[in-house]
């Protein structure tokens, strides 16, 4: 402990102040006499070390002493190792333009109103460690040459560092911000860490610009990273955070990932994310407009309001773990007189904004439920908002996307509405794909809705059957008649087969609805459509087996000649078309047989 002033000592209070005593007095600068503290003012000279721990500032003590340190050349407060370690700043705290030309310690510093470092360069160490600052903070323009030290500090007000440079390390280990914490335009030459930080507004990295790999651990409302740029590649763990990386350059692989637990910082202690309570620990990526999508992963995120018009390479995107993606309207809505339900699938938030400004709904000003399609953000004009066939092109690439990563599913939904974008698009898609595309929509939803490819194949059987009873069955079943002549043995059994032409149904109507008719009807569907016999001859002995049939007997043939003459007989076979009842084994090969005819045996005496 350093000598301290105790100057205010009370019996609350038997220490008093704690602020150093100035070199050669018994009290801080703060409690010295006027003409104590004007001589050890006039002491100083620009780049002399000062040590003013835990003493309190007002807005007027500061002025004089950064008055004593200004270089009259530049006109500009420099400093050499400075140490306001557990200083209080009662009033504005105002550093800009100051040079440390040395490290610069803040450690433990209360900051009760604004404070403002523009433009001040730290030529070494800046320790911010445990800082709290009450108000807002400005490190606008701000030059961090050596390491840049913000661990467990508190930003109660907004905290700027746009257009800073850092070129050391930059540490954030447990800070916590209660609103936004600007970076835009910053410069990180030597940043390997971001974080761990917890940020109750937004943290703002448009056009920052990142040197070497890094890696940010960010628990925040909103991370704004438009038109950031990371040379190398980066690692963003994020939590609670909607995510713009419209214009993002990246010219390495960068990987944005849902951190499922709360960061740690030093000696692995969770962190307080208490200004985010009550928030969905999620993290939303909202655009990505402008982004070369080949070097982009992400992973665990929610891109069911995310905006890919404008992107590259989206065949190329990563998407790994749980992706959520926008679902259609629930419940029923009407077209016409006809109930009807969206089907459930995964849409892009394009085609929610597209659909929403089509119908005009919800109006505008009003909130959109989930009965309706939500609206974007040039709701109700078409003429900002992409195209059907801008959308299908998304579809297209996402599918191919999900593909990749053997994510069938999500890839038969983006054929979906790849199908449904060309379905309406009037411009690309001719009249008559459209209407291909909407009889393959009605009949079975582009062949990945089971129910309504079922319903259309019971639909078209219905049909059949009741077509096929009225017209389709003859009034009696065609009978075939073979007729042939004997011939001499040896000779070519010749048979002339015949069958007449079924006779169609002209009887009243209802005299073709029968059971009878009915069945015959159903059976002839069912083997179209079941068994795909539909083409077969109705040749019923094709069913019998050959072990059906006794042995096949042999007969030499008669002797010829004189006095001998050959019999001849007519035969006559008639075949009806009813099937016999016949069993056989499964698996067997069935042969088609004639009935077995007579045959004249041969005489005892031509035996001998």
């Amino acid at each position: 402990m350093w000598p301290y002033c105790g100057h205010d000592a009370t019996q609350e209070h038997p220490f008093g102040c704690y602020g150093i005593r100035v070199s050669g007095h018994t009290a801080c600068l703060a409690h010295l006499d006027e003409t104590d503290c004007g001589a050890y003012l006039a002491t100083l000279a620009p780049g002399a070390d000062i040590d003013h721990r835990s003493t309190p500032f007002t807005e007027d003590l500061l002025a004089r002493l950064l008055d004593a340190l200004r270089d009259p050349t530049t006109e500009h407060p420099r400093i050499g190792p400075a140490r306001f370690d557990g200083a209080s700043f009662t009033g504005p705290a105002r550093f800009d333009e100051t040079t440390f030309t040395h490290f610069a310690s803040f450690d433990g510093a209360t900051f009760t109103h604004a404070a403002s470092f523009d433009r001040v360069t730290f030529a070494g160490l800046a320790a911010f460690n445990q800082t709290t600052f009450t108000y807002s903070v400005w490190f606008d323009g701000a030059t961090f040459t050596g390491a840049a030290a913000f661990g467990r500090a508190t930003f109660t007000g907004a905290a700027h560092f746009r257009v800073a440079t850092f070129t050391g390390a930059v540490q954030f280990p447990g800070a916590t911000f209660t609103r936004d914490v600007t970076f835009t335009a910053a410069r990180f030459e030597a940043a390997q860490w971001l974080g761990p930080l917890v940020c109750g507004g937004a943290v703002k990295l448009d056009h920052a610009v990142f040197e070497t790999p890094v890696t940010m651990m960010i628990a925040a409302r909103a991370l704004s990273l438009r038109r950031t740029r990371w040379a190398p590649s980066a690692a963003l763990r994020l939590r609670y955070a909607e995510v713009d990386l419209a214009g993002a350059v990246m010219e390495y692989p960068v990987t944005v990932a849902a951190e499922p637990v709360p960061f740690t910082g030093l000696r692995e202690v969770p962190l307080s994310e208490e200004v985010l309570a009550g928030r969905d620990v999620g993290v939303r990526v909202r655009n990505i407009n402008g982004v070369d999508a080949a070097h982009l992963a992400l992973t665990d995120v929610d891109l069911s309001e995310c905006r890919f018009v404008g992107a590259v390479h989206l065949d190329q995107l990563r998407m790994d773990g749980r992706i959520t993606f926008a679902r259609p309207p629930i419940g029923w809505h009407r077209r016409g007189l006809m109930p009807l339900r969206w089907s459930r699938r995964r849409t892009l938030a394009e085609e929610h904004h597209w659909r929403a400004a089509t119908v005009r709904q919800p109006a505008p000003g009003q909130e959109p439920s989930a009965h309706e399609w939500q609206p974007g953000p040039h709701h109700p004009d078409l003429s900002p908002t992409s195209s059907p066939e801008t959308l299908a092109a998304l579809y297209r690439q996402l599918r191919k996307t999900l593909e990749d990563g053997k994510n069938e599913p999500g890839a038969a939904d983006f054929y979906y509405g790849e199908c449904e974008m060309r379905r309406h698009d009037r411009t690309g898609t001719p009249w008559a794909e459209r209407a291909l595309l909407t009889t393959y929509w009605a009949v079975s939803g582009y062949g990945l809705r089971a129910s309504r490819a079922l319903a259309s194949l019971a639909a078209a059987m219905i049909v059949t059957v009741a077509v096929t009873m009225l017209w389709g069955l003859p009034t009696q079943a065609p009978k075939t008649e073979t007729t042939g002549r004997q011939v001499a043995a040896g000779q070519t059994l010749a048979l002339t087969t015949g069958t007449p032409d079924p006779v169609n149904p002209t009887g009243p109507w209802g005299e073709r609805v029968t059971t009878e008719r009915f069945e015959k009807a159903l059976s002839v569907m069912i083997n179209s459509v079941i068994f795909r016999s539909s083409g077969q001859d109705p040749d019923h002995c094709r069913h019998l087996h050959r072990d059906d049939f006794p042995p096949r007997r042999t007969c030499p043939p008669w002797p010829r000649g004189p006095g001998r003459a050959q019999p001849r007989q007519t035969l006559t076979t008639t075949q009806s078309t009813e099937r016999p009842q016949t069993s056989r084994s499964p698996g067997t090969e069935v042969i088609g047989a004639l009935a077995p005819s007579r045959i004249p045996r041969r005489p005892r005496s031509a035996q001998r």
